[in-house]
């Protein structure tokens, strides 16, 4: 994967993530480095008195102190060893890749003014499996993820701690190992590693791979519900939806049509006597279809993340100037990220309402807890007792982190957005939803076993037949713990949606 600045995609964050794809510098971005680091070692040499943040000037509110030529790379590398004081957890593995990947591809934008060699180790760490531990809390988001990326960048100059196969190594035995060897830092070039909203990009990339997974998750979650639940498809039909022309609405409403398309379970109650389903299955595609529609909107913010110059100052190499700036401001990142999480936990929080149908016997015509031997089983009981718990526990979560802020660095960075928060935050609701809906998926598969020999419309089946081959039929009570976990693990890998699709094609 070539590095330019301008074209990586979310897509591409998670192949780098995930799927260990290598990455590079291109020709492309390498010429613009080199532009941009011809005009930093210029202003590195400019005339005596002449202030120029971050090159011959101390940090935030120490930008009045003049710093002179001969302790440039000294205060480079004391700049990161002071703002590497993160603590708590380390970030998992994945985040710290994509955000290696984010910080090398905002430098070869041509912005920054960091040398390629460094660029070059950088990138030297992600392909060769070096990773920096980084302690995921102390980033306010002000001037980016300040402490995290610290972290990041001390192993490139021999110094911190990173990871190399399961080991953790002290920063230099960390790059000897992988046969690499450290830079010193050079004017700017310690800003230039700092100075960004990577962290916070990385953790929103990689969750909205996850999150277009869980928008058709749901749907197909919801298709089985109603299968199991006898529910009408009428509430699906597009006329109705074209007269509220919301995009995620219809795009909802239209995955269950095609989901429960052939079945024959709604078909031998098409007739019956109830008038109308109640609202977690007659309005699953208003709900389902405003998180798609919120998603939609921190999608946008991303892919222009992903992409953008977040230093200060940036490097004008056409105007021949290094101008101070505040895109490093993480409001932007902050706000999709809330929008996300909200947007998921409704997903989960409707998702629990069909789970409770399912198990309540007056309300879903069922065997009490989908279990033929009540009493000396409890069936899906507990289950539905752990939605709820994650579904509680996502409500606090959602509590908006953006819209806070504590004054930092005496005042100069008088406005935060604390968007490291809002990631954290957005990827516990993640995991909480991934499982949320492997619950429904578990207890909706129990459900229509129970209406054989009638069947599930195609895609519905295709759901049902693919949790079966994770999770057997609860006829006796096991521990659903590991069913629940395996579920949602295919869920967050895409293999369940995948293994749907093979059967109706491709849904919205």
């Amino acid at each position: 994967m070539l590095l330019n600045g301008d074209d990586l995609r979310v897509e591409d964050v998670w192949a780098v993530a995930i799927e260990r794809t290598p990455a590079a510098l291109s020709d492309d971005g390498r010429g613009r480095m080199r532009a941009a680091r011809e005009l930093v070692e210029k202003a590195a040499r400019g005339a005596a008195g002449e202030h120029t943040y971050g090159i011959n000037t101390g940090f935030g509110r120490f930008v009045e102190k003049t710093i002179p030529p001969e302790l440039s790379e000294e205060l480079q590398l004391r700049l990161l060893r002071s703002h590497a004081c993160g603590v708590g957890d380390p970030y998992p593995d994945e985040v710290v890749r994509a955000a290696m990947l984010l910080r090398a591809n905002t430098l070869a934008k041509g912005y920054s003014g960091a040398r390629i060699e460094t660029v070059e180790l950088l990138l030297g760490c992600l392909n060769r499996g070096v990773l920096p531990v980084v302690p995921s809390r102390g980033s306010v988001g002000a001037s980016g993820d300040l402490a995290p990326l610290a972290h990041l960048a001390l192993p490139l100059v021999g110094e911190g701690w990173a990871t190399v196969n399961g080991d953790t190594l002290p920063g230099a035995q960390a790059l000897s190992r992988a046969g690499l060897e450290p830079v010193r830092l050079q004017a700017k070039e310690g800003l230039s590693l700092v100075n960004g909203t990577q962290f916070m990009a990385a953790m929103a990339a990689l969750a909205l791979v996850r999150a277009r997974r869980l928008m058709k998750t749901a749907d197909i979650a919801c298709a089985l519900s109603v299968e199991a639940l006898q529910g009408s498809r009428v509430s699906f039909m597009p006329e109705i939806h074209a007269l509220r022309p919301l995009r995620g609405q219809g795009e909802s409403a239209a995955n269950v049509v095609r989901l429960v398309e052939g079945s024959a379970i709604i078909e031998s109650h098409r007739w019956c006597d109830k008038v109308q389903d109640a609202y977690s299955l007659r309005c699953a595609p208003q709900v389902h279809g405003a998180s798609r529609d919120l998603l939609r909107y921190a999608e946008e913010t991303i892919a222009v993340e992903v992409n953008s110059a977040t230093d200060n100052p940036l490097v004008f190499v056409e105007q021949g100037e290094l101008v101070s700036n505040g895109n490093f401001h993480g409001q932007p990142v902050a706000f999709a990220l809330d929008s996300m999480a909200i947007a998921l936990a409704e997903l989960a929080s409707i998702s629990e309402r069909r789970v409770e149908r399912l198990v309540n016997p007056s309300l879903s015509g069922l065997p009490a807890f989908l279990t033929a031997d009540g009493g000396l089983n409890s069936g899906f009981m507990i289950p539905q007792y752990v939605a709820a718990a994650l579904v509680s526990e996502n409500k606090v979560l959602c509590h908006p982190a953006s819209v806070d802020s504590i004054p930092t660095s005496a005042g100069q960075e008088d406005h935060v957005p604390m968007g490291n928060a809002s990631a954290l935050k957005c990827w516990v609701v993640l995991g909480n939803v991934e499982r949320a809906l492997a619950i429904e998926l578990l207890a909706a598969a129990q459900g229509v076993e129970f209406l054989a020999p009638l069947e599930p419309g195609l895609g519905a089946r295709a759901a049902h037949s693919f949790v079966r081959g994770l999770s057997p039929a609860l006829e006796e009570d096991r521990s659903l713990a590991p069913d629940i976990e395996r579920v949602a693990e295919a869920i967050r890998s895409g293999e369940f949606v995948s293994a749907v699709e093979r059967e109706t094609g491709e849904l919205s």
